[in-house]
C-alpha cells in the first residue's frame, strides 16, 4: 500500500521542483504502470503534463486511475489562487472534453477536513474543465516539503486515440501579494470519500449513481465537520446533469444552485462562468446546521442504456463563520 513512485521533474524556467514519494501517515491507492508525468514552474504557474497514453484505457484502484500517481514537492511555500485543465494530443490538437474523466490533486501531508483519515483533495477537474479563479486575495497554501500527488483518469469508453495527453495548471499568487488561506471541503450526492466507497449502494459505481430514463432527483443529507465561510465552489458533474445544489434545511435557503450548459438531448457540455460561485463576501456553513446536496438529471426515454451521474462541489472556505453573511449573494 505504500509503494512509491519517484520521477524526474522537468523544469522550463524558475526554481526546481523536487520529486518525493513520501506519504506521511496517509495510505493512498496506487497503480503499477509506467507513463510520463512532468512538472514545470514558470511565471507564477505550476503545470503538470500527463502522457502520452493511448486510449481507451482502463481504470484501476479506488481512485479509478489510468496512470500511476505522481508525487512531487514545490521548492518553496506557494498559494494556489486558481487552476485549469486541458486534454489534447501529443501534436497539440485539442480533444473533446469527455476524453478526460478526472484529474485529482492531493496533499498527502495535510489531512482532509471532509474525509477523516484521508489526505487533502485540494483541487481537481473532470470533463467540465471549468477554469477556477478564486476571489482576489484568497488561496490554498501548498508548503515547501508538502508531499503533493496527482491522479489522472481518461474516459474508458473514448474511441481509439493515439498519444493522448492532459495538463493541469495551478495559478500561484505572486510572492509579494498577501493571501488569506482557505480550507478545501468536498461534498456530493454520491459518496466522495474513497475510504467509504465500500458503503456505496448497488446503484453507485466509480462513474456515479445510476440514472434511469426520465427525470431523476437525488438528494443526500450533509453535516459539516467545521464551520466555514465559502468563497468559491467548484462544480463537478456529467452525463445528463441538469442541476446541482446545496440546501440549508434549517434556514430554508438555497446556498448554491449550479446549472450546466447542455445539448438538446441533455448531454452535458460545461458549467458557464456565471454559474460558478465566486464571492469574497461568502456564505456560512456550520457544524450545527443540517444541509442537503441535490442533483437533477434527465435521461431521454428512448435511450435504453443507463447513465451514471455525479453532483459534487469542492468548497473553498476560510475557517469560521463569515463576518458579514450576505445570503442573497449565495443564491445563483
Amino acid at each position: 500500500m505504500y509503494w512509491m513512485l519517484v520521477l524526474m521533474i522537468t523544469m522550463l524556467m524558475g526554481a526546481p521542483a523536487f520529486a518525493d514519494g513520501g506519504h506521511d501517515h496517509h495510505a493512498v491507492p496506487t497503480l503499477k504502470n509506467q507513463t510520463t508525468t512532468t512538472v514545470t514552474i514558470k511565471d507564477d504557474t505550476v503545470t503538470l503534463t500527463f502522457g502520452p497514453i493511448d486510449l481507451p484505457t482502463s481504470h484501476d484502484g479506488d481512485l479509478a486511475a489510468s496512470m500511476p500517481k505522481h508525487n512531487f514537492q514545490l521548492p518553496e511555500d506557494m498559494y494556489m489562487v486558481g487552476y485549469k485543465s486541458a486534454v489534447f494530443t501529443k501534436e497539440g490538437k485539442e480533444l473533446p472534453r469527455n476524453y478526460l474523466h478526472h484529474i485529482l490533486m492531493m496533499n498527502n501531508t495535510k489531512p482532509s477536513v471532509s474525509c477523516q483519515g484521508e489526505p487533502l483533495f485540494f483541487a481537481g477537474a473532470g470533463l467540465e474543465m471549468t477554469e477556477a479563479r478564486f476571489p482576489d486575495g484568497y488561496g490554498v497554501k501548498l508548503a515547501k516539503g508538502d508531499h503533493l500527488m496527482s491522479v489522472v483518469a481518461f474516459y474508458h469508453k473514448a474511441p481509439p486515440t493515439k498519444n493522448v495527453m492532459a495538463s493541469f495548471t495551478m495559478y500561484m499568487a505572486p510572492k509579494s501579494k498577501p493571501v488569506k488561506e482557505m480550507e478545501v471541503y468536498q461534498v456530493g450526492v454520491n459518496i466522495v470519500c474513497y475510504s467509504k466507497f465500500g458503503s456505496r449502494g448497488a446503484d453507485q459505481t466509480d462513474e456515479g449513481i445510476e440514472i434511469r430514463p426520465g427525470v431523476q432527483v437525488h438528494t443526500a443529507p450533509l453535516k459539516f465537520s467545521m464551520d466555514g465561510c465559502v468563497k468559491f465552489a467548484y462544480p463537478h458533474g456529467h452525463d445528463e446533469l441538469l442541476m446541482i445544489a446545496l440546501e440549508d434545511r434549517v434556514n430554508k435557503r438555497t446556498l448554491l444552485r449550479t446549472v450546466p450548459d447542455v445539448d438538446l438531448d441533455g448531454t452535458f457540455r460545461e458549467f458557464p462562468p456565471h454559474q460558478v460561485y465566486k464571492d469574497s463576501h461568502g456564505f456560512s456553513v456550520m457544524q450545527t446546521g443540517e444541509y442537503d446536496m441535490v442533483m437533477v438529471h434527465h435521461h431521454p426515454l428512448q435511450k435504453t442504456e443507463f447513465q451514471h451521474g455525479m453532483g459534487n462541489y469542492l468548497l473553498y472556505m476560510t475557517p469560521g463563520a463569515c463576518h458579514t453573511t450576505d445570503i442573497a449573494r449565495a443564491i445563483r
